[in-house]
């Protein structure tokens, strides 16, 4: 007697579904667990890849009973005589070896088959059959069925496909390790043409779309390409989902919609990668990331060596790999992973002209079998073919988190260039100095002493007791300015004023009050030029605080965890209302300090945010921390706030020219560029209440007649505008500042930038 193993596991099917993680708006961004599959009822499955998968591997599958006759004679006598192998397995028997037995082929084993094949049919219908094997089978690239087959091998869904793609999946069941198109796209398209050979002998298909079939030039998805690129918010609902159901979060179908917009996510990701590479460029070429041994001669044997070269090294979306054929000053030949071969010449080989040179040093030198990294940088002019150039791996990273100011929802997140390369998220564990980004946060800290915009502080020289002389960046001083210059300008000078007035304990307080944790931020000075500790999420919250006129939101990115039959599991819960109670800062103040920040983007340091994207309701601050070792830009449009940072993982400078004006600012202007298309203006609303005009700028109406801080000088002191109620202002803002403490002297000495 047989010993056959329980049915049950294919009558009461319980397919093993990935977790799924996606955009808020359905686009998929990751799946998480041992096998890709995405269950597709029968109802739903394409006739056209049913009848190609029937005509080639089952034609008679609704005519048996689980056993073909005439194939089981030529498996029997195989088996017994050890002859070559004979496949003719129907669909019931592939399902039940697939679920149930070993593959070892033997006479037991195929006796086991059989039998199982005949007590399945008994228990299910055709199509309940079918619909499992179509769900089930391996297909290769960790694919089981032919839906995730279809979304890996060519980046669409199955009724998507045209008929040549559906052969080419049709085929892959017969040996889905090394026939896939891309493992082997050769034996592949062999199996395809099997296939459509197989659907015309049937009668599903006629003589024109096979020949049509049979001319389409395939295109095959590179490996790991996403139409949305968002791995490090990816990776945080893995570890969410993880923590909260255990690693049977893997197989049980668990979707996780995230606070994404696919559309944003697509320009932050963009955007970065653009930046980077901008910055990269900048810098001098490191040479090939390898070097390959290739043959002679230039036919098929070097096309398939190629081939074989380029196995171990990572294809990239934009940075493409490829293996150089021939080398010479003016021009290279090279094939990429895809096996196309690209033309880099001009503009395109500039930058790593040194290594074309024949006196090029080893690790510098471009000859035959280098490995290079390529970037399309658009079209030829008859728009046939991509122009070319070199390029290379960037060492610098970035990060990007956009969110909406009124409920904390990220609308986008990169949080590096590259996660499989570096899965650190510098969005939220990335602490760095934020340099002059910090300076609205002091500023609206100086509102509440009485420092106003129409303030006058010394842009001048300054020398701490202990010898610390911070200066300006461009080394330049300009005498007494406005706090609206100071701000548009980025003064060091003018800022460790406004800090000595308003006193380093009421500043880390009033951080706190954005978000920015008091304790990692310096008791000192140098606390005015950003010397503290922020992460990306922290300085985009803090600004979103101000574009929703002074409430703290916190920043959400999970909004909903459900199972495989739609079950809601979690919810996060609707935005609390802004209310009075919750507010973190006066109304006012966040008005005053946003049209601070306007004037940045108008005439300031940022200028170039207002000139580009041609709207007037951008604001924000650019920021460079000592020795430029640190860049920033972080800003918002009422209904949308974003900060982005670039920097080394190890701090070292960005290079003695660097800045965020012109790292990071251009990358916050590529993604909001994108992200506002469309978006009408929405400058600030009518200015609160306890404001009003006073000569050109605006006044806390309480100082109206006199009162607030006009001038903070080192010759004249602080200085207010002057009547009765002023003297007794000074009176108590000089017992404030006793208090307070008014801020020890640095112990190290530093001269950030802005």
């Amino acid at each position: 007697m047989l010993d056959l193993p329980s049915l049950d596991r294919i009558v009461n099917y319980q397919p093993k579904l990935p977790l799924q993680v996606l955009t808020a708006d359905g686009e998929e961004i990751a799946q998480f667990g041992a096998e890709r599959r995405e269950y597709v009822p029968l109802a739903r499955m394409p006739l056209q890849m049913q009848q190609a998968v029937l005509a080639v591997e089952d034609a008679r599958f609704r005519e048996h009973s689980g056993v073909d006759p005439k194939g089981m004679a030529r498996a029997l006598v195989a088996a017994v005589t050890g002859g070559r192998r004979q496949g003719a397995s129907t669909i019931t028997q592939q399902l039940v070896r697939t679920m149930l037995l070993t593959r070892e082929f033997s006479a037991e084993r195929k006796a086991k088959e059989i039998w199982l094949a005949l007590k399945l049919e008994n228990e299910l219908s055709k199509d309940r059959i079918l619909e499992i094997y179509l769900n089930e089978i391996f297909l290769g690239q960790r694919a089981y069925g032919f839906a995730a087959a279809s979304q890996i091998y060519f980046g669409k869904p199955l009724d998507k496909l045209s008929l040549a793609e559906t052969a080419m999946l049709a085929g892959l069941p017969q040996n889905p390790y090394y026939a896939n198109p891309v493992a082997n796209f050769q034996r592949a398209t062999q199996r395809q043409r099997v296939v459509l050979e197989r659907m015309h002998v049937t009668g599903v298909i006629n003589d024109k779309q096979l020949a049509a079939a049979r001319a389409e030039k395939l295109t095959i998805r590179t490996p790991g390409l996403r139409s949305v690129h968002a791995a490090h918010v990816a990776e945080m609902a893995r570890q969410a989902v993880v923590e909260r159901f255990g690693t049977e979060a893997y197989s049980k179908g668990l979707r996780v919609t995230t606070s994404l917009v696919a559309a944003d996510q697509r320009a932050a990701h963009a955007a970065v990668q653009r930046g980077v590479l901008a910055f990269e460029r900048r810098g001098a070429w490191r040479g090939p990331e390898d070097t390959e041994t290739l043959p002679s001669g230039n036919g098929q044997e070097l096309e398939r060596a190629a081939a074989e070269a380029l196995k171990d090294h990572r294809d990239d979306e934009t940075l493409r790999v490829g293996i150089v054929l021939d080398a010479n000053p003016k021009a290279l030949q090279v094939q990429l992973a895809s096996g196309e071969r690209i033309t880099v010449q001009g503009e395109g080989l500039r930058w790593a002209q040194r290594g074309l040179s024949p006196q090029a040093k080893a690790p510098l030198k471009i000859a035959r079998g280098a490995v290079v990294r390529v970037v399309s940088t658009g079209k030829t002019k008859d728009k046939k073919r991509d122009v070319w150039a070199i390029s290379q791996w960037p060492e610098v990273e970035a990060a990007l988190v956009s969110m909406d100011p009124q409920t904390g929802r990220i609308r986008a997140l990169v949080g590096g260039f590259d996660f499989t390369r570096q899965p650190f998220n510098h969005v939220t564990q990335g602490w760095r100095q934020p340099g002059s980004a910090f300076k609205p946060l002091l500023y609206s800290a100086a509102l509440e002493a009485r420092v106003m915009p129409a303030t006058r502080v010394d842009d001048l020289p300054f020398t701490a007791a202990n010898g610390w002389s911070p200066a300006n960046s461009n080394g330049e001083t300009l005498g007494p300015i406005s706090v609206r210059e100071a701000l548009a300008r980025s003064s060091n000078l003018a800022s460790v004023r406004v800090l000595q007035h308003t006193g380093t304990g009421t500043a880390r307080e009033w951080a706190g009050r954005y978000g920015l944790d008091p304790a990692r931020q310096p008791d000192d000075l140098t606390f005015a030029l950003g010397t503290g500790s922020a992460t990306p999420m922290q300085m985009a919250q803090a600004y979103a605080t101000l574009a929703n006129g002074g409430w703290r939101v916190p920043p959400l990115v999970i909004e909903k965890i459900t199972d495989a039959q739609g079950r809601v599991l979690f919810e996060a819960p609707p935005p609390a209302p802004l209310t009075e109670e919750t507010r973190a800062i006066p109304a006012r103040n966040a008005y005053v300090v946003s049209s601070l920040l306007n004037e940045v983007t108008r005439s300031g340091t940022a200028a170039r945010a207002q000139a580009t994207l041609k709207r007037p309701d951008l604001y924000g601050k650019t920021g460079t921390t000592n020795d430029a070792v640190d860049a920033w830009f972080v800003g918002f449009q009422p209904t949308l706030a974003t900060a982005v940072w670039v920097g080394y993982d190890k701090p070292r400078s960005l290079g003695g020219s660097e800045s965020g004006g012109r790292i990071a600012l251009p990358i916050w202007i590529d993604y909001m560029g994108a992200a506002l298309r469309g978006k009408p203006v929405m400058e600030l609303p009518a200015p609160p209440a306890g404001l009003v005009r006073d000569g050109d700028d605006w006044l806390y109406s309480e100082w109206q007649g006199g009162g607030w801080v006009a001038q903070i000088s080192d010759t004249a002191g602080v200085q207010y505008k002057t009547n009765f109620g002023a003297e007794v202002g000074r009176v108590f803002d000089a017992i404030g500042s006793w208090l307070r403490g008014g801020g020890a002297a640095p112990q190290t000495p530093q001269t950030p930038p802005n």
